[in-house]
């Protein structure tokens, strides 16, 4: 698998570091059930979804990966300062 890095351009995958699914946090007030679910339910999705990435060896930028599960296609790849859409 190839992940496009917007800073360093097309790397092997093993210059990457998977952190897990990249979601959007809840407001602080959002409630204990909200942040519950945040912390530690987690989606197995077959198909697309979104997965922080860190370039450990490369330039250290944190990347947000859509990709296939099944196919393992890379789809998009942006920074992580950027936000989630």
């Amino acid at each position: 698998m190839r992940i496009a890095c917007p800073l360093c351009g097309d790397r092997d995958r093993r210059e990457f570091y998977i952190q897990g699914a990249a979601l959007a946090r809840p407001a602080p007030e959002a409630g204990e059930d909200a942040w519950q679910d945040y912390v530690y339910l987690r989606d197995n999705p077959a198909g697309e979804t979104r997965e922080l990435w860190y370039h450990e060896a490369g330039c250290g930028a944190w990347l947000v990966v859509t990709r296939d599960t099944v196919s393992h296609e890379v789809r998009a790849v942006t920074l992580a300062e950027r936000g989630l859409p």
